[in-house]
């Protein structure tokens, strides 16, 4: 089967950074939507002020109260208070920490550069269900059942990873001594979003 690709990346992932499940997405992006919306958090938000646009945006898009810390993350950072955090410049060998959703991407200047995509490290299987349903329009992908005949569980969104990307990561992680160049930390290549005027109609 076609969605087979994406279960073999999903494994090879898990083995790499040590977390026991991945959900592939189309983008870090959204993937911190993806976990906040299945948290349904409604609270306030911390973000450090040198980041990427993306993320405020998506607290406004969620309706979230937004608060700036002044700090200096390097390589992810929490979106406090919650659980989940911005690994998009993160992707090292056992990785991953128990309890945490990390979301990661698969851009042009991310180590596991595929050019597009993303992914969530996570440790729990209710939530990798969940969550990769949400990310494939509410589909089971497991199930072999036609998408027009399956019943839908949980609300889904067209976040999910191309299966020709899913293809290029596999073949990139075959040799990740070579495909993977250490990152210099660019925080300072992040301005300052807090100073950002954001008009919303």
């Amino acid at each position: 089967m076609e969605y087979d690709i994406l279960d073999k990346f999903e494994r090879v992932l898990s083995e790499y950074t040590g977390a026991p499940y991945v959900v592939l997405t189309d983008s870090c992006t959204h993937a911190i939507e993806l976990c906040l919306r299945y948290q349904k958090w409604k609270g306030p938000v911390i973000l450090p002020k040198h980041t990427y646009i993306s993320v405020p945006m998506t607290m406004h898009k969620l309706g979230l109260d937004l608060y700036w810390d002044d700090v200096d993350w390097g390589y992810e950072y929490r979106i406090t208070p919650t659980n989940i955090w911005d690994s998009a410049r993160a992707f090292d060998e056992n990785m991953f920490v128990s309890g945490r959703m990390q979301c990661l991407s698969f851009g042009w200047d991310k180590r596991l550069n595929i050019g597009h995509g993303g992914a969530i490290l996570l440790d729990s299987s209710n939530d990798h269900c969940i969550l990769k349903q949400m990310a494939y329009d509410g589909r089971q992908l497991w199930n072999k059942t036609p998408w027009d005949q399956q019943n839908y569980w949980s609300l889904g969104f067209h976040y999910n990873m191309r299966l020709e990307d899913a293809q290029r990561g596999i073949e990139l992680m075959a040799n990740p001594t070579e495909n993977l160049p250490r990152l210099k930390s660019q925080l300072k290549n992040y301005p300052d979003c807090s100073q950002i005027k954001i008009k919303l109609n």
